[in-house]
């Protein structure tokens, strides 16, 4: 059936420069030549510089550049044609009022010419998911993990677990088909339990990679946590470079959970501030701050503890045999934390979540006192700055490891839909190798239980897919894309 001719701004939104505007259908051409007079249509991918009309009037909307994409070899595998023009927004509003009126073309839906270079196998699905991605990334790191997955390269590798499966399918259903007529090798069934049992190990490795993908999709979630008036919010003024907190001397002037997004070294970090923690305080509101401070914490994929350089020193003083576990340890308990630290027998300092260990305020150390903070890494001072340069290096280094850092050798799956499917592909996979002694006597149920585990990939790529599945992925889309 023939679908309509869309067309939609793709440059973004609002006043700009240039804005391009791209129509994409069988009709492309003809509305092409309407709206340049052109009697037929320019050389494929050749700028035009031509002025754009109305075809009722022939009255001149702007002058611009025109281009034509036939298909297939376009983004949407259709015949395409690109109209560069003024970004003024009363210009780009005459040009698609203009469109709107030819016959057989209406606007895009979000998403919608993404949406038919799928279905027209300009790219599968997993590439689709990374265009979205890319164009929403905030930072070089998501740039990057986007980029490569639109060029393909976790795609191949499901494609490559998709030809294991079929290779060993195959190999079920000719025994199934010839073992009794035909000399089928009896060691067929031997090779094709090790192609799967290999299969499942990978697939595992890939499901095992601590959700990194993910959390540089979305974003890592850090907490700035400790007692009150140490200089939270003061450090995530400095980190934010502007004022998004509250800074007093006055104890518990944070009363909420105060979210912000931060690019640090390419890496997309959300920072929450927290209420001081007390057990003191009789205010229910800043009982409350502390309570969502404690949430904030249990959900929370970085720490950053944040201590008075005065209050370690004056603990030092009253212990000096005690080691920087022993102060941690107290510190801990003091915040309603004891489940934080690891359970290290030999007394090193281990947390259960990553962890950044920072004290504040070293301008009010005296110099005499300074080597008593030799064991710690991240000695800051919010009213000079110093230290800053350390401790944006130390968010860099344990970003990276939650994150890891993008590569087309290990590309990493980002979206939860994928954890699934390859989850449930897993699934089929165990119970096929649990019952491989069987596998010669009722290779039918086998076969069946492969068959569903390439289904599952098959949902990745899309080569198997419903409406639904795609109607929740497309709506991300702007319109125009």
């Amino acid at each position: 059936m023939k679908q309509s001719t869309i067309f939609a701004v793709s440059s973004g939104q609002g006043k700009c420069g240039v804005a391009v505007v791209r129509v994409s259908g069988a009709d492309a051409g003809v509305a092409l030549q309407q709206m340049t007079g052109l009697r037929s249509l320019p050389k494929p991918r050749r700028a035009l510089l031509k002025c754009l009309q109305d075809p009722e009037n022939g009255e001149v909307l702007d002058k611009g550049l025109v281009l034509w994409f036939p298909g297939p070899h376009s983004f949407t595998g259709e015949d395409i044609c690109e109209f560069q023009v003024h970004g003024g927004l009363a210009v780009v509003a005459s040009i698609l009022r203009v469109l709107g009126t030819l016959p057989n073309l209406r606007l895009a839906a979000p998403g919608e010419f993404t949406r038919r270079a799928f279905y027209n196998g300009k790219l599968d699905l997993t590439e689709a998911e990374g265009l979205s991605d890319l164009l929403s990334a905030e930072t070089e790191l998501q740039r990057k993990q986007a980029f490569l997955q639109t060029e393909g390269y976790l795609s191949n590798v499901y494609k490559e677990w998709k030809q294991i499966l079929i290779r060993s399918l195959a190999n079920l259903e000719a025994f199934i088909d010839f073992h009794e007529s035909e000399d089928i090798d009896e060691k067929v069934i031997d090779t094709t339990v090790e192609l799967i049992a290999q299969l499942q190990e990978s697939i595992k490795k890939h499901l095992s990679d601590g959700n990194r993908g993910e959390r540089l999709r979305n974003g890592v979630k850090a907490v700035i946590l400790g007692e009150t008036n140490v200089g939270k919010s003061s450090l995530i003024n400095i980190l934010c470079k502007r004022s998004v907190a509250i800074v007093t001397p006055i104890h518990g002037t944070t009363r909420d959970v105060l979210e912000v997004p931060l690019d640090i070294g390419g890496y997309p970090l959300i920072l929450a501030d927290t209420a001081g923690m007390r057990s003191d305080t009789v205010d229910v509101i800043e009982q409350e701050g502390i309570d969502r401070a404690l949430k904030a914490y249990q959900s929370a994929d970085l720490i950053l503890l944040v201590m008075d350089a005065n209050n370690y020193l004056f603990w030092h003083e009253k212990n000096p045999a005690g080691s920087l576990y022993d102060f941690v340890l107290s510190y801990v308990q003091k915040l309603k934390l004891a489940d934080f630290l690891g359970n290290d027998t030999n007394s090193n300092l281990t947390f259960k979540k990553q962890c950044i260990i920072i004290v504040n305020k070293i301008d009010l150390i005296a110099e005499k006192d300074l080597a008593v903070f030799a064991s710690f890494q991240n000695v800051i001072s919010c009213k000079s700055l110093y230290g800053f340069t350390t401790l944006i290096s130390s968010l860099t280094n344990e970003l990276k490891l939650l994150c890891s850092e993008p590569s087309k050798d290990h590309p990493s799956m980002n979206q939860m839909r994928h954890r699934e499917h390859l989850s449930k592909c897993v699934k089929y996979l165990d119970s096929f190798l649990s019952a491989k002694d069987r596998l010669a006597d009722d290779t039918d149920l086998m076969a069946e239980k492969l068959r569903r585990s390439l289904r599952q990939l098959d949902k990745l790529t899309g080569t198997f897919t419903t409406e639904q599945l795609l109607d929740v992925i497309f709506k991300e889309f702007c319109i125009g894309k």
